[in-house]
């Protein structure tokens, strides 16, 4: 997103702007020091680690400075700029830092100048020997027309000023986002009051169990409550299933003759067409893995139980 912003080139006689949106800018080389170097490195790393080497004596002792470090061919290309300056230079131009996106250097676009750029009414950007320079534009060949400056100079890398940093969003996809989050942050605020609203409620009609039933205000009775009626239901799951897994043996030739279910067992028995069906069914009931069957007799087949 930040490729498609608006780019500026900033040069010495620029007037100032007022800008109400996001921009990237590019610098020309009034405002850094370049250098190219064969150097026997390989990675880009290990360029930087020496970049600062290449400029003692060549840099003002003024403030701090820092690299940009590229490869371009058979070289090391090695751009030197100081961020206070560029700063600066951007409220100079009545550009504030926080607007800017990228930062770009001529030098990253030197493709581009085919011909030459104009810099206000006496100087103008060109090409030489694959480095962009500042000319007079009355050392310019008159039959050459010169170009205009757009968004297509635009590199693919570019630096921004430490501690600042650009918008991805325009203002109104900022403002959009905004509405979208208060939107969301009423929604919850609405949910919040619903449930603090039922949770209140809910209190109120413990509070109101607890005075008529005095003997609920006890944790301990409270949790013995609990773990009586928890046992409780346990049984009853149990006769559930039992109950179930006894239906399931009634089959053709198997009728059940009585069932018998207490707290404490079950005790059913069933009475079979001929012995065959009987020892079926036992090996059934063997199968839901029932503590006791036997056969009675008459093929009859006993299942008892415990819960």
């Amino acid at each position: 997103m930040g490729s498609n912003k608006e780019l500026l080139l900033i040069h010495a006689g620029m007037k100032r702007v007022f800008l109400s949106h996001g921009v990237n800018v590019m610098l020309t080389p009034q405002y850094y020091t370049l250098k190219k170097e064969e150097l026997p490195v390989k990675y880009l790393y290990q360029a930087k680690k020496i970049a600062p080497s290449l400029f003692d004596g060549l840099l003002e002792e003024v403030g701090s400075y820092e690299y940009l470090v590229y490869k371009e061919e058979d070289k090391w290309v090695f751009i030197a700029y100081n961020p206070g300056q560029i700063r600066s230079l951007l409220l100079s131009k009545g550009i504030n830092p926080e607007q800017v996106g990228k930062i770009f250097f001529a030098q990253q676009a030197v493709e581009h100048f085919k011909s030459s750029v104009l810099l206000g009414e006496n100087e103008a950007l060109v090409a030489l020997d694959n480095t962009v320079v500042v000319v007079p534009q009355t050392a310019l060949d008159e039959e050459v027309k010169p170009i205009p400056f757009t968004n297509n100079f635009t590199p693919k890398t570019g630096i921004t000023l430490q501690g600042v940093y650009g918008s991805l969003l325009s203002m109104k996809q900022a403002l959009a986002l905004a509405l979208i989050f208060l939107l969301f942050g009423g929604m919850f605020f609405v949910e919040g009051k619903r449930y603090s609203k039922g949770s209140t409620a809910i209190q109120g009609e413990l509070q109101e169990l607890q005075d008529a039933y005095p003997s609920l205000q006890s944790r301990i009775q409270r949790e013995s409550i609990a773990d009586k009626y928890r046992s409780i239901d346990s049984k009853e799951r149990r006769k559930r299933e039992i109950i179930k897994s006894l239906s399931g043996l009634i089959f053709k030739g198997a009728t059940l003759n009585s069932l018998l279910v207490n707290d404490k067992g079950f005790k059913a028995q069933f009475a079979c067409s001929d012995e065959k069906v009987a020892k079926h069914l036992s090996q059934l009931a063997k199968k839901e893995k029932f503590q006791k069957v036997k056969n009675t007799g008459s093929n009859t087949v006993e299942i008892e139980g415990v819960l």
